[in-house]
């Protein structure tokens, strides 16, 4: 039969390139990754609180009235939150399509190529160390349910795990919740003190952000939001001299 599945290649390197394929697909634009709703929501309040203390500090070393400096933040976070909404929302249905093309190709793979599915199956289920009799078992009960052998295949062979994934407007939902926490935070931040109230806030939601997203990639936590908060601290007092820099040259 003509190998119209592996075409010419190994089952070994058809499995490589598949999972070549696989990761494609579920990873994000300009390596953006986005692994869910609680994620998208801590990233996007972390963001746009450092984004906004960083304008507050541009607008106070230029001596703008505090009233206009909460106009100009308050029409920041409309457009911020629009931003981070549609952009949540584009990159999750733009990764659901490129999975759910996979899913169509492989699908009819099942389909045309059954034999070939088997001889892939087989050899990934050896690599796990199973062998026969067990080994032909697992492979039959397999290759009898599609809808089955359709899930094991994604996973296996793509390195696609379908229960890893929310819906894009709920992925879209914790990006929205996540802006709104920032923008909550601005008045409470300037009632708390004109000049560091926003340090303040900002500081603590990042800190938060930090810590939540470290646990959910099972990272160390306080290392990685010690270095988020350093970054925080870096990023806004070099804004600040900066900022006081160019006002002396060019003033």
């Amino acid at each position: 039969m003509a190998k119209t599945h592996f075409t010419e290649s190994s089952v070994v390197e058809h499995m490589r390139k598949a999972r070549d394929k696989g990761r494609k697909a579920i990873s994000e634009f300009h390596a953006v990754e986005v692994p869910g709703h609680i994620s998208a929501g801590a990233d996007s309040a972390k963001d746009s609180a450092i984004s906004t203390l960083l304008i507050q500090m541009i607008a106070v070393t230029l001596a703008i009235p505090m009233n206009k400096i909460f106009i100009l933040l308050t029409v920041y976070m409309l457009g911020i939150f629009f931003w981070k909404v549609g952009r949540s929302a584009h990159l999750a249905w733009s990764r659901l399509e490129r999975i759910n093309a996979l899913v169509s190709e492989e699908k009819h793979e099942i389909e045309t190529n059954r034999e070939e599915e088997r001889e892939e199956l087989t050899e990934m289920y050896a690599a796990k160390g199973f062998r026969p009799p067990l080994l032909t078992k697992i492979i039959d009960v397999l290759m009898a349910d599609d809808n089955k052998l359709l899930a094991v295949m994604l996973e296996e062979e793509l390195g696609i795990p379908m229960e890893a994934y929310v819906h894009p407007l709920k992925q879209a939902l914790g990006a929205a919740i996540g802006v709104i926490i920032t923008a909550l935070s601005i008045p409470l931040g300037l009632a708390i003190s004109e000049t560091y109230g926003l340090y303040i806030t900002t500081f603590c939601i990042t800190g938060l952000a930090a810590f939540l997203m470290a646990k959910i990639e099972k990272i160390s936590a306080l290392e990685f939001t010690i270095k988020s908060l350093a970054i925080t601290f870096l990023a806004s007092f070099a804004t600040y001299f900066f900022t006081k820099f160019l006002i002396h040259e060019i003033l």
